[in-house]
């Protein structure tokens, strides 16, 4: 078990970072996805929402997935469902995404293992909170 503090280091490492994908941003003003995606922009983020559904988000291009991203980002936050959040952190995994940021409710102890075999680092807190 990982102590407080790396945690709490490895998520201050994130949060320097300044390019993320938001994966399960959406257009929905009451939905996590829309509102982190809000958050880090606010915040001067670059950053990309990633979601099939949608072709924008809050007037910016959206993209279906992180293949199609025109850059590869330095940290993934997950507002997806852990069914789906295991071909997520496969395709990261293949760009060389260095960092998983899990939202709560967004993974599962399998889901957390492979993100680990996939040799990324990951945190699980709310970035809503973390960037206040």
């Amino acid at each position: 078990m990982e102590s407080q503090t790396t945690v709490i280091q490895l998520a201050e490492k994130m949060l320097e970072k300044k390019v993320w994908a938001v994966v399960g941003a959406n257009q929905n003003p009451i939905k996590y996805g829309n509102m982190i995606y809000n958050k880090l922009k606010s915040k001067r983020y670059q950053v990309f929402p990633v979601n099939p559904v949608y072709d924008q988000v809050e007037g910016d291009q959206c993209y279906p997935d992180l293949a199609s991203l025109p850059q590869v980002p330095d940290v993934i936050d997950m507002v997806v469902s852990p069914k789906r959040g295991k071909a997520v952190i496969e395709q990261a995994a293949k760009l060389g995404v260095p960092y998983i940021w899990f939202q709560p409710e967004t993974y599962n102890d399998e889901l957390l293992e492979y993100t680990k075999k996939q040799g990324l680092e990951y945190v699980k807190a709310c970035v809503l909170v973390a960037v206040r």
